[in-house]
């Protein structure tokens, strides 16, 4: 008998969340409202007046969200932790909201309705819009006048009318004596960057703006003392200004990420940071890889505000901003301090890892593949901050990944709409753009072993770093991580193979589609509508989607089954099989861009559904073996894909098999399983049901009938794995 081949190693370390894998890997306010301005990305200056709002109508494809607060006109509410034993006064918070359509319109604003009934001061800087023009996404400052020791405070967000504002020019900073700096000695040279001065001689970017907070960005090469400038290394500073407590978060972002400087390299040198004239970092010998960065955030004036900011999770879900994971699931304490207990030691370090795996190919069930990676899914369902530590940490120290290109003539990471012929892989030849007549290789590294790093990285095996963080901080630093990858994923391709500007992705292995299409969605999404990456993304989702339904939903000669077939899909058994797994993986990728709103995904998605519930439920095939590694689809190489789940059910299996009553005793005992129980390490959160899962739930939304009777029957196997433990694959259908 042929039985399924189950190649998947499931790593023990990952059976517990944050396991030993991982570790390797209050009071009154003001009634006066405020708001904001932005020069990247945000509205103009208004300010929030605590009077009535009656919101536009929701459109009828989004269902209303939940939320935990009984609030008259509340969208939703945050809770505010305190993680000190001591009480604080004049705590700032500053975090991402995101917006289902229609619930906050574009010329209203929110005022926060405490818990104790005092009314507090919000200020609200819209990043991107629906395209209803209501508010998709905003960042939302506030002072809280008291926290008190291990106290909790619930915020309702409640809509109020927008009045205009005034906010303090950098000027306030540079005048109540702010001070930071960084400096890098290599050999015997010290390179310097001042904060403070490039505020005073340059033109910062404003990230926030308003009476609550101004953030005010600028960046410059390190520099000697005689203003030689390191062709490498830059200095990148954001400050985060509360005007009215005289407090300021400092963001220091360290470079070596120049997309087109001859001679990439690592370097080495001794790193400090000074805050107000003190020491507040210091490293020895760090070894900075090429095209990689690191971040480090300080206080100026103020103790480190020991707050966790936790989110309705209900309502983030609901948007559809995030996929639907099971929120019944509750993440155990035992997991949540062995995070707290493994994240220390040098992967938590500039230049390390975090949670990430060191060598993205490695194959094997692993916590950071998924739309979310595991540790992201565990902060979303717990807010719990010990969860929170290790996911925007491990987001921070993607950075250390060779994947950031920085372009200097944009200051942005570089776009594949800029260059259409750059690439990582392809030879000097393939890069000559004929419109410029320039060719746009990037330049080789300084020597054979300058640029040598401990990581590797591909598409195929990419975690989801930054898309939840910057969602939930609206911190600038997570946005460009997120943009670095996701411009990254498309350009490291040969430009031939991609069709040059439209970042095609149909010649990657189907899981590599999957991960670059999901990163692509994510950062056009989410992306500040001014800034102009966010069309770029959109363009090359776009492109993809287009290419997509045209081969497959918009062809009548595309094959019945609902699989890729396109890149390295049919590689088994002699090219006449796939890996359903990874045709999962694609389809709750395109599922989640459905959820976003691109309607081309969404048209795409019910083209794919039929393969995750046909799994299920099609005539002649048994759901006991849905998830099997690898089914065989066509006759031979050369042979057309067969025309029914049946087809190919019997080309996968014996007939002693066949046989077999579906879900039999006969059938559970030729397999050594339970009765009930699916193929392919069902107990385990990382095997092929548990891949799956994550595509049927989408594929049963929009499935009707028959995805519902595919979903119930997926839900009644016996062995199903314990997900608190690793929830990245717990999603379930709206």
């Amino acid at each position: 008998m042929k039985l399924p081949m189950h190649s998947l190693t499931i790593r023990a370390a990952y059976t517990v969340l944050f396991g030993a894998a991982l570790a390797a890997c209050g009071g009154g306010g003001s009634s006066e409202q405020q708001s904001t301005t932005l020069s990247s990305g945000a509205e103009s200056g208004r300010t929030l007046a605590a009077t009535a709002y009656v919101p536009q109508s929701r459109g009828t494809t989004t269902p209303a969200p939940t939320t935990n607060t009984g609030e008259t006109g509340a969208i939703t509410d945050v809770r505010f932790e305190s993680t000190s034993s001591a009480a604080q006064t004049n705590v700032p918070v500053t975090f991402g909201q995101v917006f289902a359509p229609g619930d906050l319109a574009a010329d209203a604003s929110l005022a926060g309705r405490l818990d104790t009934g005092a009314t507090l001061p919000l200020q609200l800087d819209v990043k991107a819009k629906h395209p209803d023009g209501s508010v998709r996404h905003a960042v939302i400052s506030a002072v809280l006048p008291s926290l008190g020791a291990g106290e909790i405070h619930t915020m309702s967000l409640v809509r109020t009318a927008a009045t205009a504002t005034t906010a303090p020019s950098a000027a306030a900073l540079l005048n109540a004596g702010f001070k930071t700096s960084f400096d890098a000695t290599i050999g015997s040279v010290r390179y310097t960057a001042s904060a403070d001065e490039l505020i005073k001689n340059a033109t910062p970017v404003t990230w926030l703006k308003g009476s609550t907070v101004s953030e005010w960005q600028v960046s410059a090469p390190l520099k000697t003392s005689s203003g030689a400038a390191h062709p490498h290394l830059s200095a990148r500073f954001a400050i985060r200004w509360y005007d009215a407590i005289k407090k300021a978060r400092v963001d220091v972002t360290i470079e070596n990420n120049w997309a087109y400087e001859p001679a990439p390299q690592n370097f080495t040198y001794n790193a400090q940071v000074l805050v107000g004239g003190s020491a507040v970092y210091t490293k020895s010998a760090l070894t900075h890889y090429h095209h990689a960065r690191w971040r480090k955030t300080f206080w100026w004036n103020a103790a480190t505000p020991q707050v966790n900011i936790k989110h309705n999770t209900g309502y983030l879900i609901a948007s559809r901003a995030l996929p639907n994971y099971d929120q019944s699931l509750s993440i155990p304490e035992s997991a949540l301090s062995a995070s707290e207990a493994g994240w220390t030691g040098a992967k938590t370090e500039p230049m390390g890892a975090g949670g990430a795996e060191t060598y993205m190919p490695s194959t094997g069930g692993r916590g950071d593949i998924g739309l979310l990676p595991q540790w992201n899914v565990a902060y979303l369902l717990s807010m719990d901050a010990r969860a929170r530590d290790v996911a925007l940490g491990t987001a921070e120290l993607a950075g250390s990944f060779s994947a950031h290109y920085r372009d200097k003539n944009t200051g942005q990471p570089i776009s594949l709409i800029d260059y259409p012929y750059m690439t990582l892989i392809g030879k000097s030849g393939d890069t000559y753009n004929p419109a410029t007549k320039t060719r746009e290789a990037f330049p080789s590294c300084a020597t054979s072993t300058g640029c040598k790093t401990p990581y590797t990285h591909d598409v195929s095996h990419q975690p989801g770093f930054a898309y939840l963080p910057y969602v939930l901080t609206g911190d600038h630093y997570f946005l460009e991580e997120l943009q670095f990858w996701g411009m990254h994923n498309v350009f490291q391709s040969n430009p031939g193979y991609r069709d040059n500007i439209k970042g095609l992705v149909k010649n990657e292995q189907v899981r590599g589609q999957a991960w670059t299409l999901r990163t692509l969605a994510q950062a056009a999404y989410i992306t500040p509508d001014n800034d102009r990456l966010k069309q770029h993304f959109t363009q090359i989702l776009d492109n993809n989607l287009a290419w997509f339904n045209e081969y497959y939903t918009d062809n009548p000669q595309a094959n019945k089954l609902g699989i890729v077939v396109n890149g390295y899909a049919i590689v088994y058994g002699e090219k006449t099989g796939i890996a359903p797994w990874q045709d999962d993986f694609f389809t709750s990728a395109i599922g989640q861009a459905s959820d976003l709103g691109f309607t081309e995904a969404t048209r795409l998605l019910q083209w794919k559904a039929k393969f995750s519930v046909d799994r299920m439920v099609a005539p002649g095939a048994c759901w006991i073996d849905g998830s099997i590694y690898s089914m065989t689809v066509r006759d031979s190489a050369t042979s057309p894909v067969y025309a029914s789940m049946a087809d190919a059910y019997r080309a996968s299996h014996a007939a002693d098999f066949i046989s077999l009553a579906c879900g039999s005793s006969a059938m559970a005992s030729s397999l050594g399983l339970k009765v009930g129980e699916m193929t392919g390490y069902s107990s385990a959160a990382t095997g092929y049901p548990s891949n799956m899962q994550p595509a049927l739930a989408y594929s049963a939304t929009v499935s009707g009938a028959a995805g519902k009777l595919a979903w119930e029957q997926f839900m009644k196997r016996t062995v199903k794995p314990n997900y608190a433990l690793a929830p990245q694959f717990a999603i379930v259908p709206r």
